[in-house]
C-alpha cells in the first residue's frame, strides 16, 4: 500500500471517536476518503473484546487503524495495572487475527512510549525496545503494546501479514481527556492550574520531583503521521511518531502555570512516583521513511489544548 492513495480503500478505524482518532478521522477525510468507505464504529457498537464483533468489524475492510485502547495517566496505570494489561492485550490480539484470517491488506498498530525499557538512553531508538525491564508503573500497559508488535511481526513472517506498529509521542491537544480518573499529564495540569487560578489557590501540588522528562506531540501532528504511515509505509519495525524534543515535567509545569495565568506556588509530591526517568524519541526514521515533521510547537500546542478546554467550560 506504499505511496498509494487512500481515497478507493475500504477503511476501519477503531477509537475513532476518541481523542487521537477524531483527528485522524479529520486527515482521512481530508484526503478525498468518503465516508461511505469509513468504519468508525463506537466501542458501544463493537466490543473489540469479542472474537465475532472483531470480524465483522473488519468484514471487507482494506485497512484497519488500530486506535482504541483502554488508557489513563499515571495514577490510573497506577490503579488499574491488570484491567490494562488485559483489555489492551486482547483487543488487539483479535482484532489483528481477524484481520490476518479476513486478508485484510494493511493493518496500523499504535503503540506507546510505555513499551520502552525504564533506563532506555535518550533519544529512544527502536531498536531498544527490549532491552530491559519496564517502568514499574506504566508497564503493564506497554507490555500489552509490545505483545501486539510481537504478534506483526510474527504473523508478517508465517503469512506475510502487512501490519506496521508506530510509536507517539506523548499526544496533547483539542478535544484531550480532562476527567480526573483518565487525563494525561498535560491535560491534568492545564485543569489544575486553571481551578487553582480561579480560585486563588496559594499552592498547586504536582506529583514527583519534576524532574521526569516527556516528548509531547501535538494531536494534529499525530494524526497526519499517522495517515503518512498508512500511505508510505510497510516496514516490519516499529517507527516513532514525535517531535525529538526532551521537555522535563517541572518546566512543563511552570510553561502552563503562566499561560494559565496562575502565580502561586508549585509544590512537587516527591512521595508520587515520576514514572519513567526520561522520554524522547529518536525520530529519525519516520523523517527519512514518511517525510515527516512536527509542526506545532509545545508552547503554541499549549495554547490551543487550553482555549480549547476554556471553551468547553463555557
Amino acid at each position: 500500500m506504499s505511496d498509494s492513495s487512500l481515497c478507493d480503500k475500504k477503511i476501519l478505524v477503531t477509537g475513532a471517536n476518541g481523542f487521537l482518532g477524531r483527528h485522524v478521522v479529520d486527515v482521512l477525510r481530508a484526503r478525498g476518503v468518503s465516508e461511505a468507505n469509513l468504519r468508525c464504529p463506537r466501542s458501544s457498537e463493537v466490543d473489540l473484546l469479542c472474537p465475532a464483533a472483531c470480524a465483522e468489524a473488519v468484514d471487507r475492510m482494506d485497512l484497519v487503524i488500530h486506535l482504541a485502547a483502554n488508557i489513563g495517566g499515571i495514577a490510573f496505570n497506577k490503579e488499574y495495572p491488570g484491567e490494562l494489561l488485559y483489555a489492551n492485550s486482547l483487543m488487539g490480539l483479535q482484532l489483528i487475527e481477524a484481520a490476518r484470517q479476513q486478508r485484510v491488506a494493511k493493518t496500523v498498530i499504535l503503540g506507546t512510549t510505555c513499551s520502552y525499557p525504564k533506563q532506555t538512553p535518550v533519544p529512544f531508538r527502536e531498536q531498544e525496545l527490549w532491552n530491559g525491564p519496564l517502568d514499574e508503573t506504566t508497564g503493564p500497559y506497554g507490555l500489552s503494546k509490545l505483545l501486539l508488535l510481537r504478534q506483526a511481526q510474527t504473523y508478517r513472517q508465517q503469512y506475510g501479514f502487512n501490519g506496521i506498529f508506530l510509536i507517539p509521542a506523548n499526544v496533547y491537544g483539542p478535544g484531550d481527556h480532562f476527567d480526573d480518573a483518565r487525563a494525561h499529564v498535560v491535560p491534568a495540569l492545564i485543569k489544575r492550574f486553571i481551578t487553582a487560578a480561579e480560585t486563588n489557590a496559594p499552592e498547586v501540588v504536582v506529583w514527583g520531583t519534576g524532574q521526569a522528562s516527556r516528548e509531547f506531540l501535538y494531536v494534529t501532528d499525530a494524526a497526519r503521521a499517522i495517515v503518512l504511515a498508512c500511505e508510505k509505509y510497510d516496514g516490519a519495525e516499529p517507527m516513532n511518531l514525535g517531535t525529538g524534543e526532551e521537555t522535563p515535567i517541572r518546566e512543563l509545569a511552570e510553561t502552563i502555570a503562566e499561560q494559565t495565568g496562575y502565580q502561586g506556588e508549585i509544590v512537587w509530591d516527591a512521595t508520587k512516583p515520576d514514572g519513567q526517568p526520561r522520554r524522547s524519541l529518536d525520530v529519525t526514521r519516520a523523517r527519512e521513511e514518511l517525510g515527516f515533521v512536527a509542526e506545532t510547537s509545545l508552547a503554541d500546542g499549549l495554547a490551543e489544548a487550553i482555549a480549547w478546554y476554556n471553551q468547553q467550560r463555557a
